[in-house]
């Protein structure tokens, strides 16, 4: 914020202009130009004193010189009368001509009281131009801080679920909307707001719209304390909604062309936004994912982190001298408080230190995907890799394939189901290490697993369909690569033998469904096609089983008999 009595306003002869410059002083611009005017007034009042004493002292030397040519001019009649009548005449003119003089000197004077009388006046006429012209630029200062206050005040509206505040809000376009859904994540989220004010890409082109999905911890100071130079979109759920319908609230005040999907505890390398941002730019019809190239990494340690985690750490925190004195410590002094005790800053941010306690986790990569290549290229289930932890896509793609689904509740599903729409629609998806950010690890929660069988239960209820189904074999552990290849050789037989295995199809795809089944009900996957011994049907079944390993069917034979024989 300027402050304008700090500065002052000057005149530079050389160049005719006026410039401002720091006032050396406290003192106030009004004051100084007070004591100018007193000064100007003091200063006329000496001058007005000499002048009356000076024409005082010219009255009375002209009395005295009066006097005494009087007595000259009596002295000189008694001689000669005629020649005093002209002396008297002769001295007359003189004194006519002191007189005049006398007169020309007040004129003088006067003039030149009229003219220092003018040069006050514009002396005063230039301090009022001056001041005029302080407050002129003190104007301009104060038109500058208030647009200064208008970018940092938090313009506020209410809504019946949900109160959005806004913070640096301009009318600059926006390029790229990041969504990103929170739910008690506060210390997490605070550092991710960091990694994301950090970017290479223009500030003033990409927006940050954090849904609180009615957090109960102190997730909502993050609007105080938060200094980002994009704009940000705090929207504070006041009733727990799911992800699903809070990343649909987020889609719906984006005005990015562009959409990113990215979770509140993502930790956003500089170049995130930029590296995504790139593929979009000659490409309309694209989904862009950082997730399959997973980065782990822990920024705290979490009173609430699994054994599995702890081991992790441990291990991670050897790395590094510091990392290791930290966790020490917490173990002493602070693991009996059971409250998140903080490990990076924005510092190690700054200097990428926070790497030494990261890990990589390619999972989907190291299950088969990476055999596909950047484009994903033949792979059948090319959906699974709208990840909504790290993805982009146009927001025209969104209204064409629609939003989220909102009877998504809870953990999973969700995104991939999107995904397939997407991906039913033509899109094309994008594998892309440079996108990658890092997910700053938590404690998991029990209630994931149950939410995850009963999303995807919603998900395979839905789409009924081979490709969506055949994700049910995850749950054996077999590889992405084994579900491609099954569902390759799948599609092959009905398109080889349309009416030939009616009865072996129909019973996979029973089965597929029901493992989900079983999972959401909580019962035991077991006998998922259980058929009389002497049934047609079974007979039939074992018949068309017997003969897809002889004719080349052996991903599928294979995944038949492992969920058949359960």
């Amino acid at each position: 914020m300027i402050k304008i009595d700090s500065y002052e306003y000057y005149y530079n002869p050389e160049d005719g202009k006026y410039y401002i410059r720091k006032r050396k002083s406290s003192t106030h611009p009004l004051k100084k130009i007070k004591d100018k005017l007193n000064k100007s007034k003091d200063k006329k009042d000496r001058k007005d004193k000499t002048s009356k004493g000076n024409k005082g002292n010219r009255s009375d030397d002209a009395a005295n010189k009066g006097n005494k040519l009087r007595d000259k001019a009596d002295a000189t009649h008694k001689t000669n009368k005629s020649r005093d009548r002209a002396h008297t005449a002769n001295e007359t003119n003189k004194s006519r001509d002191r007189a005049h003089t006398a007169n020309e000197t007040n004129k003088s004077y006067d003039k030149a009281a009229t003219a220092n009388e003018t040069n006050k006046a514009q002396d005063r006429a230039d301090t009022v131009n001056e001041m005029n012209q302080f407050y002129g630029k003190a104007d301009e200062m104060n038109e500058t801080n208030k647009l200064d206050e208008k970018m940092s005040k938090v313009d506020i509206t209410e809504h019946s679920l949900y109160r959005m505040s806004i913070k640096n809000n301009h009318n600059h376009p926006i390029k790229v909307s990041i969504v990103m859904p929170t739910y008690n994540k506060y210390h997490q989220t605070s550092l991710s707001l960091y990694g994301l004010s950090k970017q290479t890409f223009s500030h003033a082109e990409y927006e940050v719209i954090l849904v609180d999905d009615a957090s109960s911890d102190n997730t909502s100071d993050i609007l105080k304390e938060v200094d980002v130079p994009f704009k940000f979109k705090y929207i504070q759920m006041k009733q727990n909604k799911g992800r699903s319908s809070v990343r649909n609230i987020g889609i719906n005040h984006a005005e990015g062309d562009l959409l990113i999907f990215l979770d509140g505890e993502m930790l956003a390398p500089p170049a995130f936004i930029e590296n995504h941002y790139k593929h979009h730019v000659h490409e309309s019809n694209l989904v862009v994912t950082g997730a399959m190239h997973y980065e782990g990494v822990y920024t705290f340690i979490m009173p609430d982190y699994n054994e599995d985690q702890v081991a992790h750490l441990k291990e991670l925190v050897r790395r590094d001298p510091e990392y290791r004195r930290l966790y020490e410590n917490y173990e002493q002094t602070q693991q009996h408080l059971n409250v998140p005790c903080p490990l990076v800053t924005k510092e190690d941010i700054d200097t990428n230190r926070f790497q030494r306690l990261s890990f990589p986790n390619r999972y989907f990569l190291n299950s088969g995907l990476k055999h596909f290549g950047e484009r994903l290229e033949g792979f059948t289930l090319p959906y699974i890799a709208f990840l909504s932890g790290n993805v982009s896509v146009r927001k025209a793609n969104l209204k064409k394939s629609g939003l989220f689904d909102e009877t998504f509740v809870g953990y999973g599903a969700e995104d991939w189901e999107l995904g397939y729409r997407l991906y039913k629609n033509g899109v094309q998806f994008v594998l892309d290490p440079s996108t990658v950010a890092y997910h700053q690890e938590h404690g998991i929660s029990k209630r994931k697993v149950k939410e995850q069988w009963g999303n995807h239960y919603r998900f395979v209820k839905k789409h009924p369909n081979i490709d969506v189904l055949i994700l049910s074999l995850e749950w054996k552990e077999l590889p992405f690569m084994h579900l491609h290849q099954t569902l390759v050789e799948y599609n092959e037989l009905e398109e080889r033998f349309p009416d030939e295995y009616n009865e072996l199809t129909h019973a996979f795809r029973t089965m597929l469904f029901r493992i989900i089944e079983y999972l959401n009900n909580g019962q035991p996957v077991t006998k998922l096609y259980d058929l009389p011994e002497d049934s047609e049907e079974r007979m039939k079944v074992h018949q068309q089983f017997e003969t897809l390993r002889p004719r080349g069917f052996d991903y599928l034979a294979s995944s038949f008999e492992q969920i058949y024989y359960l």
